[in-house]
């Protein structure tokens, strides 16, 4: 493995027009994350603009150390939401004790990312059941828009409670008088615009125009209708730059984090593999799985001393990175750096930005991880492959996501033995 990988692109940044590409890829990467930042940093139970940080040291570190020529490390979607879900039974999601148990868990999993590189584990990883994978996507986005229910319907609950206690919630308040729709009429126009949007989307993100237009939308219906402010808002952001912080690496926090970190960092890594070498398919470019498994754990190391949650290669960021025209690992590291340019002037704005807003992010976040077409096909497959998916899913919307996915696996050994032969190809 290359001390520094990065500069096996060396010799390509002389040709002509690399350069422009990167940077033109990282800028649209750059845009790309800030409204996914602050939705994703709220599913991991953190204030918003911890992910905007995660997108900045991760990203880099990831880049220089990492093998993939395209892949975009930071804050993702099923990262955040395992975050939540096991951290949140430990401390009260957005308190100090919760984002520095957070930050611990992010330089631990990075540690055993990097024993794992050194080791030459690559391989096993990436011999995680791709069903077990599809179940789990599938049942994250349900759990997703779980989390955001209230916010969506502008009623208070809970955040962490089970689906079957949330919709019960729900019920009560929708059936009670006095409930304003008006929570729910702000997200239903924020995903419409989405929508609208996407026919313009190269020129300026759907995402990024839903956030603007929603904001201005809350703020009209404010004024002219409602009469009084009554959606709640994004806090400020501290600064623009990640602020120093220190892991909690005292023996009683470790022995709380171990069972978190295993599932963490199979979860990350198995994400990161996955993303990896579909990028490299796609560019026709070699992969180095050990190599991917330093970076990710430096990055996540790093993050944890610069206010970031653990992170992994975003599916999202890298699809629009590679679209964009990136050519090599640099337009990963210059999105970071225009994040910060971007948010030194729009940092002032973001207090405008209403919750129902990012709700409506991120229940198209949640749409999008359903991969319809690839559930009907594990479910045609037979048992062998429906039955992981199906255990995985169920565990992770009725039971727990460590749980879902060790289940998961378990039920894909029984069934290659059950099962040894696929019913269909």
């Amino acid at each position: 493995m290359s001390s520094i990988p990065i500069l096996r692109w060396s010799e390509e940044w002389r040709r002509p027009g690399v350069l422009r590409a990167d940077l033109m890829a990282g800028l649209t990467g750059a845009i790309v994350v800030l409204p996914q930042g602050f939705a994703f940093a709220i599913l991991a139970g953190l204030p918003p603009y911890f992910g905007l940080y995660t997108a900045m040291v991760p990203c880099v570190i990831a880049a220089v150390f990492g093998s993939s020529r395209v892949m975009v490390t930071g804050p993702a979607n099923a990262i955040s939401l395992t975050t939540m879900a096991l951290i949140a039974p430990l401390a009260v999601p957005e308190s100090s004790h919760y984002i520095s148990l957070v930050l611990t868990l992010s330089f631990l999993v990075g540690l055993i990312q990097i024993a794992f590189g050194f080791g030459r584990v690559g391989k096993w990883v990436e011999r995680v059941p791709h069903s077990v994978v599809v179940g789990f996507t599938a049942g994250a986005a349900v759990l997703i828009v779980n989390s955001q229910l209230g916010t969506v319907f502008g009623v208070e609950i809970t955040r962490g409670l089970s689906l079957i206690d949330s919709l019960s919630l729900l019920s009560g308040f929708l059936s009670a008088d006095g409930f304003k729709p008006y929570s729910i009429l702000l997200v239903s126009m924020t995903l419409l615009m989405m929508r609208v949007w996407k026919p313009f989307s190269r020129w300026i993100p759907s995402m990024l125009a839903a956030v603007i237009l929603g904001a201005l939308a809350a703020y009209l219906m404010e004024r002219f209708w409602i009469g009084e402010t009554f959606f709640p808002r994004v806090s400020g952001i501290p600064g623009v730059f990640p602020p120093l912080t220190l892991p909690d690496l005292s023996l009683a926090t470790i022995q709380q984090l171990v069972g978190p970190t295993l599932i963490m960092v199979l979860l990350a890594s198995t994400e990161a593999m996955a993303i990896g070498r579909a990028m490299a398919l796609k560019k026709k470019d070699q992969f180095n799985a050990d190599q991917e498994f330093v970076g990710q754990g430096l990055a996540n190391v790093a993050g944890a001393f610069f206010s970031a949650y653990p992170s992994s290669g975003s599916f999202n960021r890298s699809g629009v990175n590679l679209a964009a025209g990136a050519q090599t690992p640099l337009a990963a590291l210059s999105t970071a750096g225009f994040l910060v340019v971007i948010l030194l002037f729009a940092a002032p704005l973001i207090r405008w930005l209403p919750y129902e807003v990012i709700a409506a992010l991120l229940v198209a976040v949640a749409w999008g991880l359903v991969d319809r077409r690839q559930i009907l096909h594990e479910w045609r497959a037979g048992p062998r492959e429906a039955i992981p998916m199906l255990v995985t899913g169920l565990g992770t919307v009725f039971i727990s996501l460590s749980w879902a996915i060790i289940g998961g696996i378990c039920a894909a050994l029984i069934c290659a033995r059950v099962y040894p032969n696929r019913s269909v190809d």
